[in-house]
């Protein structure tokens, strides 16, 4: 399966790099584009969950490295689920060699 990364910036511009076994992540999330916090967490959710399944799909079990990516995500956007003016920015994804889309 294809793998990429996508890098994020929180709302402090504190950056991550984050893994997805799947390119459905460019489905719900673009490059350069800042999201509100919760609009953010759902469109990665929903994209990790979806990946962990194609995965399941394929192999027989889910992701354990996307499913284990959206707890870590989870738990970092806690410390800003205070602030209603907090966004994650996608500042850029990176794909394997073999995996650069055309």
């Amino acid at each position: 399966m294809p793998e990429m990364r996508f890098h994020i910036a929180w709302p402090d511009g504190q950056e991550e790099s984050c893994y997805s076994p799947s390119l459905v992540m460019r489905e719900h999330l673009s490059e350069g584009t800042a999201y509100a916090l919760p609009d953010f967490m759902s469109r990665v959710r929903t994209a990790l969950t979806i990946a962990s399944e194609r995965v399941a799909a394929k192999y027989g079990h889910p992701c354990s490295l996307a499913l284990g990516q959206l707890k870590r995500l989870e738990a970092s956007a806690l410390r800003f689920a205070d602030d209603p003016a907090a966004k994650v920015t996608c500042l850029a994804f990176l794909y394997s060699h073999q995996d650069t889309p055309s």
